[in-house]
């Protein structure tokens, strides 16, 4: 089994720092801090990392980058967790951003969070420039209104509706898919990755994203509210469509298979030395939070 790129602790030592780093009011960076130390499996960095090295360069070479999307991630968990969004009292098994540090404060951290999140890549030493506004480009596009906040607008809408499967793919492929295609694409951009496997790249992105939010919906219904770290259940008490509810549980784990098989065969097509990816697709589909 290949080791993974990079330690999740060596993520976490150099997002801390980042904020430490910051001329920013205390009690702004103490919350930016706090959410962003809250736990989490880091798979966005990892993806990214792994795929750095899967082509053969320096896995540290992606590092400002996979801070940051994990930074632009952590606002945005945020900002969905305040009362005028899903109004959760838990992430991650504590408590949410605005039960510690009110909901204004909340808000600005989440604010400071994505605002710092572009400043990590253009400041990046380790790229160049050309480099650098093809990877803030794709984080914009990827994160705003045509990405991952449109995928968050239209989860809002489809409360209390029955969803066709097209409509619940369109907001998991946006809400969750676009950051996690943007890990993957922004690795191998970084890795140098020919144009043939960018394009695979980017399907074993689309595949791994609707794996992880299967999953996801899965664990709601069966997960441990210890493990997951949040209320189990909370999909159905807001009447939201999910993968169980449209394909039946057994249904959404045969999709949760056909989709991890698939993205694993686009990892092949790469012929990167993807060993560490395909362990971080395993562990996608096994997750137990």
């Amino acid at each position: 089994m290949q080791k993974p790129a990079y330690d999740v602790k060596e993520i976490e030592k150099h997002l801390a720092q980042y904020i430490a780093d910051l001329r920013a009011p205390a009690v702004l960076k103490d919350a930016m801090h706090y959410s962003l130390q809250a736990g989490g499996k880091r798979i966005r960095p990892l993806l990214l990392l792994s795929t750095v090295s899967a082509l053969g360069k320096p896995a540290g070479r992606g590092m400002q980058t996979a801070c940051a999307v994990e930074m632009l991630h952590t606002y945005s968990l945020i900002h969905d967790d305040l009362p005028a969004m899903d109004d959760d009292d838990l992430r991650r098994g504590k408590p949410t951003n605005h039960k510690v540090f009110g909901e204004a404060v909340a808000i600005l951290a989440g604010d400071g969070l994505l605002t710092h999140s572009f400043g990590l890549i253009a400041e990046d030493p380790g790229l160049d420039d050309a480099l650098k506004v093809k990877l803030i480009a794709l984080l914009a596009k990827s994160a705003g209104p045509e990405g991952m906040v449109a995928g968050q607008v239209a989860d809002m809408e489809g409360e209390n509706k029955t969803l066709t499967l097209e409509e619940l793919q369109y907001i998991h492929a946006h809400k969750t898919g676009k950051l996690l295609r943007f890990s993957v694409l922004a690795g191998a951009m970084i890795g140098g990755a020919s144009t043939e496997q960018l394009e695979k790249f980017g399907q074993f992105a689309d595949h791994l994203g609707l794996a992880f939010q299967i999953r996801d919906d899965i664990l709601d219904i069966e997960g441990e509210q210890e493990k997951i770290g949040k209320r189990v259940g909370s999909d159905e008490s807001r009447h939201k469509s999910t993968y169980p509810a449209l394909l039946t549980l057994e249904g959404a784990k045969q999709e949760l298979r056909r989709h991890t098989r698939l993205a694993k065969q686009c990892l092949a097509e790469t012929g990167a030395e993807t060993g560490a990816l395909m362990e971080l697709t395993g562990m996608i589909e096994t997750r137990d939070h």
